[in-house]
């Protein structure tokens, strides 16, 4: 953990050369050793580092040469931005603008001229913004007036395309070599006729087996060696050996009495990069999630300027911008309407299918759809700080994150290399000391596994069954079991209103107990309104709402608002008033025209020295009603009872009954008296309640219930309950629209309603329950099949595409994720 007053940075550095779980693991080792880093974690199937590090200490460009230093790449996305600076006056003020930005994480370099007033920035797109420039620039003095001579690289999706090309080209080069040595191997597999003859035959295998290995399996090698060289093993030291190991058998066969394996070396190769091919498509649909929501925004936006419309790049819209949006267009960026009324698809962002009205006032999403009404936009947040950008970044962070289970996957592939190797030779001498023991196995296998002929010479059943070995017991699957399917589930989150903030919540919501929800903001809809007006003591109604109006007017609660609101739609005037204080859980005082004014509980009245029992009655009668019941006094005497109410938002019922057939246990803390929360209670169906809890009692309260109960969730709106969302074992925050910035919680929730909880609930169930089918799956092949290859039971060419398919079925059974349906079954009648 990091101490207090320590500036952590995260850094995502997007990593080259990874061939499986092995090398993610050794870059993740070299990052956590380095002085400043706190935490690294490598996610193999995004083929991404995530990095949270001390800035004093460490920076990008260090960490970057760490991941170098052990045989891997760290790819650079470079834009070129040049920008126009103003207020520079000497050499001395372009090297303070040039250090500025040259110390500035994410930028590679930087160079500013004084001659021309211009800046040249190359820098890393996914860590700045052209804004970010902006306030570097500002921070040193100066301003800048303009961009110009902008150079871009190529986008993600073009780079994810080129590879998936890439794989396609190797893959089917090898299949051009490989497709002849089946065709020519068949008949001397078959008949034992070697056409035309057998040193043809055998020059002809090594001859067709040279590109598939050393010209398209060539990377394969190179990777291998890296790794080697750097002290770790990997994936790609298994094929190198194997397929190296195979195709020695080739040459070999001249001198010795050995079979020729080269053509085989050839096949195992094909697999393997087939393998790789289908591995690459299926990774980029696993991840395109991320893509799906960028491409959802809107490139370009009518701004008004002096009166005309102007149409400008989505980068220049400046926030404070006044945009038109007519109908069926996007909304450019996060916003405010100003003008007209309409209303606005946002499934994008909430899941939610049905259109929603929006009116002046009202906050809009960028990336969200204007339905029927041409409305104008002030814009609120550009850049990295709109909505859509916040989404992306959360679910760039929930991807690097690690399930708990993942821990376990990733102590084993750290040692499995080393320990395949280990097997391979124990395997090869074995083989060598006992022959007629393996040899008897084969003799009982060959009738029904045509591969298997106990009858070749020992070194070549020792070659045979080593190679197979080395094949078959690749950890790629391992690697990929848990990243693709966290990767698929956080983008279907999204994709529904859910964000999944940190992995580990989807291993442990599978163990809660119970939902604790808070009350005001969660069951209800956060906005009460005054319901009933007691008299007592010669009081009128008026005056009972005036004076309890004009003390609350001091206050910024929920409960005061209403208050303060009512009496405004009675058009009654509110009093001056003096001393005004808050006393917390209890309610409010403040004088008027000399006199003290009280609004609150039983206990602030009786604190005071004032006896509530007069009102009892009604206080008991509005409290069995689900209302909030507040005592006015003035001096010392009972003016009465001001009631407010604040309505179930209209699918808490529902929710909170689905969540009972999920097997979920429900609790509400509140701060309401403990028959009003009763009441409440009952009406949504909720079967713990805890009542009466000030403000700061949260976190204990939360802490009981871990003690009564167990693991437990809890709802909340992310601001007021921070704390006892960091205390529950898995904090669930109820952003609404653009407010979606809640670093408390473990679970976000872009909609305001319960549904979402539900969606949350039997999301974060199915991706773990993917999560074990995949480890079941990437477990159970090695484990069947790394005894048979020691046997001599396994051809190599199996052992190859069976570890292919491994990983295929692993990235395709989290795909197959997208076909769970998440949705409340109330919203699907």
């Amino acid at each position: 953990m990091a101490g207090k007053g320590i500036d952590l940075n995260k850094a995502t550095l997007r990593l080259e050369g990874m061939s499986c779980a092995s090398c993610a693991q050794t870059v993740e080792k070299a990052l956590n050793k380095a002085k400043g880093v706190h935490q690294a974690q490598v996610n193999f199937a995004a083929e991404k580092a995530y990095v949270e590090y001390e800035s004093s200490i460490i920076d990008e460009r260090k960490l970057a040469e760490i991941v170098r230093a052990t045989g891997y790449d760290v790819k650079e996305e470079r834009e070129k931005v040049i920008l126009k600076i103003g207020g520079m006056t000497c050499a001395s003020c372009a090297a303070a603008v040039e250090k500025a930005l040259n110390k500035t994480d994410g930028v590679y370099e930087a160079g500013v001229n004084i001659a021309s007033e211009k800046g040249t920035v190359e820098y890393d797109p996914s860590v700045l913004s052209r804004e970010d420039f902006n306030e570097i620039v500002t921070a040193t003095g100066y301003e800048v007036v303009g961009f110009e001579g902008d150079e871009t690289t190529s986008s993600d999706e073009e780079k994810d395309l080129k590879k998936v090309q890439d794989a396609q080209n190797k893959m089917w080069g090898t299949w051009v070599f490989t497709i002849p040595i089946i065709l020519w191997m068949i008949p001397e597999m078959v008949w034992g006729i070697a056409w035309p003859n057998m040193v043809i035959f055998d020059l002809g295998m090594i001859i067709l087996a040279i590109p598939p290995l050393f010209i398209y399996g060539r990377k394969t090698f190179i990777t291998a060696y890296r790794a080697v060289s750097h002290g770790s093993a990997n994936m790609d030291v298994l094929i190198a050996i194997g397929t190296g190991a195979a195709f020695l058998t080739g040459p070999a066969v001249f001198f010795t009495p050995i079979a020729n394996y080269a053509g085989v070396s050839a096949m195992i190769m094909a697999f393997h990069l087939t393998g790789r091919y289908i591995e690459e498509t299926a990774k980029g649909r696993a991840s395109q999630a991320i893509k799906k929501l960028l491409e959802l925004g809107a490139k370009t936006a009518t701004i008004i300027v002096d009166g005309e419309e102007k149409e400008v790049a989505i980068e220049d819209v400046q926030p404070g911008n006044i945009m038109l949006i007519k109908p069926g267009e996007k909304i450019p960026t996060d916003g405010e309407i100003v003008e007209g009324k309409t209303t606005v698809d946002e499934s994008m962002a909430t899941g939610e299918s049905m259109p929603i009205e929006r009116t002046i006032g009202d906050e809009v999403i960028g990336a969200t759809v204007n339905q029927n009404g041409m409305i104008k936009v002030k814009a609120t947040k550009v850049g990295k700080d709109t909505f859509l950008s916040q989404v992306v970044k959360m679910v760039e962070e929930a991807q690097g994150t690690k399930v708990p289970i993942q821990e376990f996957a990733d102590r084993i592939t750290g040692i499995f290399v080393p320990t395949v190797l280990i097997i391979a030779a124990v395997t090869f001498i074995l083989w060598l000391l006992f022959p007629d023991i393996f040899r008897s196995v084969g003799f009982w296998a060959q009738s029904f596994l045509p591969w298997v002929n106990p009858t070749l010479g020992v070194f070549t059943l020792a070659i045979f069954a080593t190679i197979a070995v080395l094949v078959i017991a690749c950890p790629c699957a391992l690697g990929l079991a848990t990243p693709t399917a966290l990767m698929v589930g956080s983008g279907i989150g999204a994709e529904n209103g859910v964000l999944i903030r940190k992995g580990e919540a989807i291993q442990i919501m599978k163990d809660v107990h119970t939902i604790v929800f808070d009350k005001t903001g969660t069951i209800t809809k956060g906005k009460p309104e005054v319901t009933d007006l007691v008299t007592a003591n010669g009081s009128s109604e008026e005056e009972l709402l005036q004076l309890a109006a004009s003390v609350e007017s001091g206050s910024e609660h929920p409960l005061g608002v209403a208050i303060v609101n009512g009496a405004r739609d009675r058009e009654l005037e509110l009093k001056a008033i003096e001393d005004f204080g808050a006393v917390t859980g209890k309610g409010v005082k403040a004088k008027i025209d000399g006199k003290d004014i009280l609004v609150g509980s039983r206990r602030l009245m009786e604190e005071t020295g004032i006896d509530p029992g007069e009102l009892e009655n009604d206080m008991i009668r509005l409290e069995e009603e689900a209302k909030t019941a507040m005592l006015v006094a003035s001096e010392d005497k009972l003016l009465g009872i001001v009631a407010v109410a604040d309505a179930l938002k209209e699918d808490s019922v529902n929710a909170i009954h689905e969540l009972k057939k999920l097997g979920l246990e429900t609790a509400m803390i509140t701060g309401d008296n403990e028959r009003t929360a009763k009441a409440i209670a009952k009406e949504v169906g909720i079967d713990h309640v805890v009542a009466e809890v000030l403000p700061d009692g949260k976190v204990d309260e939360v802490m009981k219930l871990q003690d009564e109960f167990g693991i437990i969730a809890m709802v909340g709106d992310g601001i007021n309950d921070a704390p006892a969302l960091t205390q529950a074992n898995v904090g669930i925050a109820i952003g609404t629209g653009t407010d979606i910035a809640i670093e408390s919680s473990d679970i976000t929730l872009v909609r305001g309603d319960l549904s979402a909880v539900i969606t949350a609930v039997k999301l974060s169930r199915a991706t773990f329950r993917k999560i074990k089918q995949n480890l079941f799956w990437a477990f159970i092949y090695n484990t069947i099949a790394i005894p048979f290859a020691i046997l001599g039971l396994l051809h190599p060419v199996i052992a190859e595409i069976a570890m292919a398919t491994s990983s295929i079925s692993v990235i395709t059974n989290a795909n197959m994720l997208r076909r769970v349906d998440v949705k409340p079954s109330y919203e699907q009648d």
